[in-house]
């Protein structure tokens, strides 16, 4: 977790606190993600199809995400391309740092998972191409 970009004491202790660090808590990535308020909900009427936020969440995770994203496009050069591809797909700054949020989860995941440091190579590989 030391080695997570954008991750500072305080905010790592609030991911790791209302996420977890059992890695086996979660089934899927879709249920770790909707548990955090980083997935969104599609609602279909008739022809149109609208996606929105979700709002039944962890708060407090949802809050502490968010803050991880803006952090970590600041401050580390690895998380911005792949924010700066939401925007430019037209995802909005919230729905960009939602997606954003949902992958730093990911690479907590994996981290814990394997008992592994985080590696910028293997989890932003679209930057070294």
């Amino acid at each position: 977790m030391h080695s997570l970009p954008g991750r500072g004491l305080i905010l790592g202790a609030r991911v790791l606190g209302e996420f977890d660090d059992d890695p086996t808590r979660f089934v899927d990535a879709p249920s770790r993600r909707a548990y955090a308020g980083t997935a969104p909900i599609t609602r279909a009427f008739g022809r149109s199809r609208v996606v929105m936020m979700r709002r039944a969440c962890n708060q407090r995770l949802a809050d502490a995400c968010r803050r991880w994203a803006i952090t970590a496009i600041q401050r580390d050069r690895h998380p911005k391309p792949f924010y700066q591809r939401r925007r430019d797909a037209g995802d909005g700054h919230e729905a960009a740092l939602r997606r954003l949020a949902g992958k730093l989860l990911g690479q907590v995941r994996h981290c814990l998972t394997h008992r592994c440091l985080y590696d910028p190579a293997r989890a932003w590989p679209a930057l070294d191409e």
